[in-house]
């Protein structure tokens, strides 16, 4: 790798990507100032296009003329379709057969054929290795190639160009590439930004890699951040991150149903599980971000919608949105206006209510009042758990 191949990666993608706006972004963490790279609002939605598109454009007509094969959870097969159409090449994508629709049709839409693959992410690899050798095509790797890592540290340009006097910049990672590229560009241009990177904590194989000093592959992945659901890292990202990245950290799922959450409501961002995990580290201070300047790499919005609501919902729980208890009640005119006046002179919004009379466990003069409420945060939530238990009421969170 060198900064050279990077600048060059620059000059060739500068008529087929966009450059992503940087946004302000205060309420996120008020302790720091964090600014969002908006890689989601990218061509394709997501980053995976810049390496995608340099290392087709670096490839010999012959290579092209055989077409090119690739594997992806959604957003490489994407910047495969669209580079590799755009170079007049055929592609063939391997994706895991449990891919959010959205992105297999999206694919489609690019111009690629697709080819379901039973598993995760390492199935589709497998799979894209064994038609590669009996078909002749040319692989295009998501993360562990030179090129395409060359194609991701043009990130890492524009980072310095359009916020010069940034102190560090969080980094989703999954196979690696994109940090690989960004952290390489930032270190040789200034080796005083800090670099973090950040995976989802049910697919932690870089940080487990990393922290053993030796490459490690993962059983089992699970996390609602499928772009970066990697069993294993790549031995040229595992180099790279291992030399420039300052430190490498996990977040929770419910963080960064969190983070999608503030990014939808605060900044008007749609963001998929893999582009928030940036966000998720610096709002729940995973990294030090306090008094300083940090710029959140957003490296994707392909979100499934069939699943936004349920993280939304999730989200909202886990900021102190919405809460959910079981009221104890005696069965006896006045409970019920009892319980509803706490909650409403607290300022609470009840979108759930449900009253069941006793059941085989409890007094035969006994009910439970089962309720939803929308709240403003966890304060708020103590606020009308307080006034319950003051009234004399007893209840149970679920």
């Amino acid at each position: 790798m060198t900064l050279d191949k990077i600048y060059h990666a620059a000059f060739v993608l500068k008529d087929i990507i966009r450059k992503t706006d940087v946004i302000a972004a205060p309420e996120l963490n008020p302790d720091a100032e964090i600014i969002l790279k908006t890689e989601n609002l990218q061509v394709t939605g997501s980053f995976k296009v810049r390496g995608a598109a340099y290392k087709i454009s670096q490839l010999s007509d012959e290579e092209k003329a055989r077409g090119v094969i690739a594997c992806s959870a959604g957003n490489h097969a994407q910047g495969v379709a669209l580079a590799a159409t755009k170079a007049g090449a055929k592609s063939l994508i391997c994706l895991p057969d449990n891919a959010p629709i959205s992105k297999i049709e999206a694919t489609k839409k690019y111009g690629a054929d697709v080819c379901l693959v039973p598993g995760v992410y390492d199935d589709a690899y497998n799979k894209a290795l064994e038609l590669r050798d009996s078909e002749g095509y040319t692989f295009v790797h998501p993360f562990n190639d030179e090129d395409v890592i060359a194609g991701q540290g043009t990130i890492g340009l524009e980072i310095l160009e359009q916020v010069p006097d940034v102190d560090a910049v969080i980094v989703p990672v999954g196979g690696g590439g994109l940090i690989s590229g960004v952290a390489y560009a930032i270190k040789a241009l200034n080796p005083n930004v800090k670099v973090y990177g950040v995976q989802a904590s049910g697919a932690p194989s870089m940080v487990k890699s990393v922290k053993e000093g030796k490459i490690k592959k993962l059983a089992s992945v699970t996390t609602i951040a499928d772009g970066i659901a990697v069993k294993e890292p790549g031995d040229l990202t595992f180099d790279l991150v291992s030399q420039y990245v300052d430190e490498l950290v996990t977040v929770t799922d419910d963080e960064v149903a969190a983070a999608i959450l503030a990014l939808i409501e605060q900044q008007k961002l749609c963001a998929e599980g893999a582009g928030a995990v940036s966000v998720a580290a610096a709002m729940f201070n995973k990294v030090p971000v306090a008094g300083k300047k940090v710029v959140c790499l957003v490296s994707g919005g392909n979100i499934d919608v069939t699943i936004l609501s349920r993280v939304i919902d999730r989200g909202l729980l886990k900021s102190g949105r919405t809460l959910s208890i079981q009221v104890n009640l005696v069965d006896k005119p006045g409970q019920l206006q009892g319980v509803a006046n706490c909650i409403a002179d607290a300022g609470g919004n009840v979108t759930y209510i449900n009253h069941e009379k006793a059941t085989e466990d409890m007094s035969i003069t006994d009910a439970y009042l089962r309720i939803t409420m929308e709240t403003k945060n966890f304060e708020h939530i103590d606020e009308i758990l307080t006034a319950l238990s003051d009234a004399g009421f007893t209840y149970q969170q679920f």
